[in-house]
């Protein structure tokens, strides 16, 4: 018996082995066509869910701002950048092709913005409908799938637990978040991308196409002009390795330290600006009305970050909401007095301000809500 049953193992070792060297995948299209692919061409096969409500996804926080050094209070520690999305609406959201950007330049105070030409109230890209990208994009290596009313957090570095070393930042250590991280791109500081904590996934990598000078994705500290978006037609690595998709600024060296990546503006789900507090009057917009017709001021150095405003009348509007909001400007001055952290855990869902206006949908909070 023993004998048989090792002979039945070998046989299947060995049709195993003919299917993945020798049998072709025959993929038959709803038009009828048929389509032959030999299998030692397929690295995987994957199913997707198809897009759904993409439209309701937002950037609820953004937290950039970095911490005091536990030991030295003249010094701070920034390497624990991270931000959440939330599905803002009541039902699933499916997104494919999801992809992080930032723009260029990198600070709103930068000085002279090479974008603007003499006169202008605005960058020369918004009128031809796209943004420059800088440095290089993140994206999802999946369809990220998000709960109506539900969140999911993103670590842009350090995706460890950093309260270790500094007491008042950010614990990543977590298997539901996702992080940045791939050293194979070119985006390999070590100071910036320590290998992530052991319980988060591997599929949770977000994976990077740099095509700038920087070994790090470096998102401004005081004034990042942050967005989402989702590709069309393609994938965000191969529209990001597309040469024809690369220019630079305006009057400079066409090398990579001036590169960007031209994204079209209807490819952008969400966007925020943000100028530093005390570099208000230096700062100029970069993205223009049809993203984000303002912005929102911060604070460095405290661990603070900027946060939705909550949309009282459609909150109020979900069934048996009202009862379970907690109201309390401990952490932050939104306009509606509604502390939206500490609702949720009491059981409300929270609608948040989405006009494309971060003046009116933002405001500056105390901490990092994952601190609460």
């Amino acid at each position: 018996m023993k004998k048989i049953l090792l002979l039945l193992v070998a046989m299947f070792a060995f049709i195993g082995n003919i299917n993945a060297q020798v049998w072709d995948m025959v993929v038959t299209h709803k038009d009828g066509t048929v389509q032959v692919i030999k299998a030692s061409d397929v690295k995987n096969v994957t199913f997707q869910l198809p897009d759904q409500n993409a439209d309701q996804v937002i950037i609820k926080e953004l937290y950039t701002t970095g911490v005091p050094d536990d030991k030295d209070p003249k010094k701070f520690f920034q390497s624990d950048k991270g931000f959440i999305l939330y599905n803002n609406g009541g039902k699933t959201a499916v997104i494919s092709n999801l992809a992080i950007g930032m723009l260029d330049p990198y600070n709103a105070h930068s000085g002279a913005n090479a974008w603007y030409s003499a006169g202008a109230t605005e960058p020369s890209y918004v009128s031809q409908k796209w943004v420059p990208a800088a440095t290089g994009i993140w994206y999802f290596q999946n369809s990220l799938v998000i709960e109506p009313y539900s969140q999911v957090v993103i670590s842009c570095m350090g995706a460890i637990d950093n309260t270790k070393t500094y007491s008042k930042s950010v614990n990543y250590a977590n298997k539901e978040y996702y992080t940045m991280y791939d050293p194979e791109s070119g985006f390999n500081m070590t100071s910036y991308y320590p290998t992530p904590a052991d319980v988060i996934p591997v599929s949770q990598y977000l994976k990077a196409v740099k095509f700038g000078q920087a070994n790090a994705w470096p998102l401004s500290q005081t004034s990042p002009a942050f967005f989402i978006f989702q590709t069309k037609n393609t994938t965000p690595a191969a529209f990001a390795n597309d040469a024809n998709n690369i220019t630079y600024a305006p009057d400079k060296p066409q090398t990579k330290v001036f590169a960007v990546l031209k994204v079209p503006t209807d490819w952008i789900l969400d966007g925020v600006e943000v100028y530093q507090d005390i570099k208000e009057s230096e700062s100029k917009k970069r993205f223009g009305a049809n993203v984000d017709a303002g912005y929102v001021k911060q604070t460095i150095k405290l661990g603070h970050s900027v946060y939705r405003n909550v949309d009282v009348e459609a909150t109020k509007k979900i069934e048996g909401n009202t009862a379970k909001l907690v109201y309390s400007t401990q952490y932050g001055t939104d306009p509606s007095g509604i502390d939206a952290e500490a609702s949720m855990k009491n059981g409300a869902k929270i609608v948040y301000m989405d006009t494309n206006n971060s003046t009116a949908d933002f405001h500056e909070r105390k901490q990092f809500s994952l601190r609460d």
